[in-house]
């Protein structure tokens, strides 16, 4: 990614932050996608902790997004990332795509966070 199109996402991405924050009630999804990997993190922003988060290289996806595309790598990364969430009681989230366009890996990742029981 060059220089230029980073300050771009991360105009962006403040742009989005300026309207979404997570509260304890309904916490951020938040996404961050590289080249070759993507993470998905809830976070409560009133004490900045993260409560549950998931990503193509935890452990226990390791083995799973072998030989997989990335889309499909985003789509086991959403639902791990709603499974925790919900583990950790949270059923709402407030969806933060990252300063990135919502399509591709980043619609994804929430679709099949919803499919898996989140709520946003």
């Amino acid at each position: 990614m060059s220089e230029k199109s980073q300050e771009a996402r991360s105009r962006r991405h403040s742009r989005v932050r300026q309207h979404v924050s997570g509260t304890p009630a309904r916490p951020r999804l938040n996404v961050f996608r590289s080249h070759k990997h993507i993470y998905a993190q809830v976070i409560d922003d009133s004490v900045g902790h993260t409560l549950a988060s998931a990503s193509t290289v935890d452990l226990e996806l390791r083995s799973a997004v072998d030989g997989k595309n990335k889309s499909e790598q985003a789509a086991l990364v959403g639902q791990l990332v709603a499974e925790r969430a919900i583990q950790a009681g949270v059923k709402q989230v407030v969806f933060d795509r990252g300063g990135y366009k919502y399509h591709g890996r980043v619609k994804t990742l929430a679709d099949e966070a919803r499919k898996a029981g989140l709520d946003f």
